[in-house]
């Protein structure tokens, strides 16, 4: 019975809304800067996966 109102939320969600939040980040950002967000996004996951990748091998190198 607790997870009721998590499987209701999740449940709400489906194409339309999907459609009315692209539309709301399109009217928010506008169509030039979205690109722009999502590599910037994009470098930042790279850059923390390779980081986290640099820790497990400086354990390894004994250099750190």
């Amino acid at each position: 019975m607790s997870h009721l109102p998590l499987t209701i939320f999740l449940g709400m969600i489906g194409p339309w809304q999907i459609v009315l939040i692209v539309l709301a980040l399109l009217l928010l950002f506008g169509g030039k800067k979205i690109p722009e967000l999502m590599r910037g996004l994009g470098q930042g996951m790279k850059e923390f996966k390779d980081a986290s990748k640099g820790d497990d091998t400086a354990g390894k190198d004994g250099k750190g």
